[in-house]
């Protein structure tokens, strides 16, 4: 999908004004947050945070490696 976005004078700001079929496309509405990532093709807009997502899945391989101490914790 490729949509031209407006970039417009908002206060002291520049905003995007993105149209409905790419609000649909990312899920996203009024009030939500977009990461913009930066990729050797440019710049990606997306609602997922991929430093979190990073962070959350050592989370999970640590819980994954420790899952009879967890288990054992979760007891007390």
């Amino acid at each position: 999908m490729s949509a031209p976005v407006k970039v417009r004078k908002i206060g002291n700001s520049l905003g995007l004004v993105l149209t409905k079929d790419l609000t649909d496309a990312l899920g996203v509405g009024q009030g939500d947050t977009l990461f913009a990532v930066k990729t050797p093709d440019g710049v990606m807009l997306t609602p997922f945070d991929p430093d979190f997502a990073a962070v959350l899945e050592q989370n999970r391989a640590y819980m994954r490696r420790h899952r009879n101490a967890l288990k054992e914790l979760a007891k007390r």
